[in-house]
């Protein structure tokens, strides 16, 4: 996140205006637990994260939910919960957000759930009585769910997890890409809360 400071003619920082904070937490959480060798590979990826930033909570909602959907099927049994909760959350704020029914998950949301069939049963009960704000969501759940998965993924008994880290931070990034640079979508109303 530094070099995308530099790049983009920013002050020196970990936490650029050019880059989604979101994303950038998540750039920094990828970096900081990524193996030496491997670290090199996402170089490449710094240029793609400058002016990748918006108000717009879908963003955040987006890259909770992919952090989410992919370290849920991969995390230890006493992570999977509050993953399954992640997911659940991100899915509502989701629907809130863009005027769809609530309770509808989608297709990668409904495979990851349905790879931990007791989590989702026990996420769905806990989500039953939560009610989540936007306010709420943005400044706890999300960053939660970015930094419980990338900690599910880094113990995660795979034999590389690097690999997955690094996919991870490519997939969020063409998350935020398809909701902020799609050509020809008009940019959405800035959610305040």
């Amino acid at each position: 996140m530094e070099l995308a400071s530099y790049l983009a003619g920013e002050r020196w920082s970990d936490h650029p205006a050019c880059t989604h904070p979101l994303l950038a937490a998540l750039a920094r959480l990828v970096n900081d637990n990524t193996s030496d060798e491997s670290r090199a590979q996402l170089v490449h990826l710094v240029p793609t994260i400058i002016g990748l930033t918006s108000d717009d909570l879908r963003v955040d909602a987006r890259i909770a939910l992919r952090c989410a959907t992919t370290a849920l099927p991969v995390a230890a049994a006493e992570r999977q919960l509050a993953l399954a909760v992640s997911v659940l959350a991100a899915e509502e704020m989701i629907a809130r957000l863009e005027g769809a029914p609530p309770g509808q998950l989608g297709e990668r949301s409904r495979r990851a759930m349905e790879e931990v069939p007791h989590a989702a049963e026990q996420a769905r009960r806990f989500s039953r009585a939560a009610r989540i704000t936007e306010k709420g969501f943005r400044r706890y759940a999300a960053p939660n769910a970015v930094q419980l998965s990338v900690v599910g993924i880094v113990q995660a008994c795979i034999p590389d997890p690097d690999t997955l880290l690094r996919r991870l931070l490519e997939e969020a990034i063409d998350d935020c890409v398809s909701l902020i640079r799609a050509p020809g979508r008009t940019a959405p109303a800035p959610a305040h809360a």
